[in-house]
């Protein structure tokens, strides 16, 4: 929200909801196409428009989940930082100390979980973590934007920082709402699986996307444009409110990167018996 502003940013997330919500309507309505299941973005390219989109594919998307995942441990180390911080502000450990600790987490939860089906009951958990911290991060911004002074709404920076700062953010709402294995998902779906994928994305891209935006819109309404892309860092209120939230946000993305690792250990896989 802070490179867009109010018109671009709610404008964005809104743009970027529908058209997400067609391209994977439309991909999930492919996962019957041909004749045959396709359980992969890539085996769906390859079958429709032969091995050079198959490879180029394979290529993108690996490095887009690598990317993912890299996201994930930088954030677990983020909210790791941010509850070391309410008790020691000593500045003795550093953000990548904490988010090699994240790393470590994430290798044993991944060992622990040896594949998708084997989350289950963690679904459950990842689902409480996540509204605990919609919970916590809405009602102390809420409390802080009624208590604050009048907010700069402005987009920071000089002209040229503002442009690239406007086509990061654009960027980011391109991806905002994309898993990047939908296909992979939709393979695990029970029959009929082109009914039940659609009725899972119309869930998450109405009621599902409801929480984001509340956070997002919110967030940016309470502190203006000293909004945190971690946006733990800038409420106030309680210790053990706060400890909370940030220790929901770390577990949450643990278990939220391993839907990705699963993916890339069947890459890794794959190169190791066909490479």
């Amino acid at each position: 929200m802070v490179p867009l502003s109010w018109v671009g940013g709610v404008v964005g997330l809104i743009l970027s909801s529908a058209i997400s919500l067609y391209a994977s309507t439309l991909i999930a309505k492919l996962h019957e196409y041909g004749g045959r299941r396709h359980i992969r973005y890539r085996d769906l390219a390859g079958f429709m428009y032969g091995q050079t989109a198959y490879s180029l594919v394979w290529a993108l998307q690996f490095a887009n989940l690598f990317l993912i995942n890299t996201g994930f441990v930088i954030l677990g180390g983020q909210a790791l930082k941010a509850f070391y911080v309410l008790f020691r502000d000593d500045h003795q450990m550093k953000l990548p100390h904490f988010i090699a600790v994240a790393g470590f987490a994430c290798v044993l939860f991944a060992i622990a979980i040896p594949h998708l089906s084997a989350l289950r009951i963690w679904l459950g958990f990842s689902t409480f973590f996540s509204l605990v911290y919609i919970c916590i991060v809405i009602a102390l911004s809420l409390k802080d934007g009624l208590e604050a002074p009048p907010r700069d709404y402005s987009i920071p920076g000089t002209k040229n920082t503002k442009i690239w700062a406007t086509i990061g953010a654009a960027a980011n709402l391109v991806f905002a709402y994309n898993t990047g294995m939908l296909p992979e998902l939709q393979a695990t779906v029970r029959k009929p699986v082109v009914n039940n994928m659609i009725k899972a994305l119309h869930f998450q891209f109405t009621l599902g996307v409801i929480p984001m935006h509340a956070v997002t819109y919110i967030g940016y309404w309470a502190y203006g444009s000293s909004a945190s892309s971690y946006l733990l860092n800038n409420v106030s209120g309680p210790i053990w409110l706060k400890g909370m939230a940030n220790i929901a946000a770390f577990l949450q993305a643990i278990i939220a990167l391993h839907v990705i690792v699963t993916l890339l250990r069947s890459y890794s896989l794959y190169t190791a018996i066909f490479m």
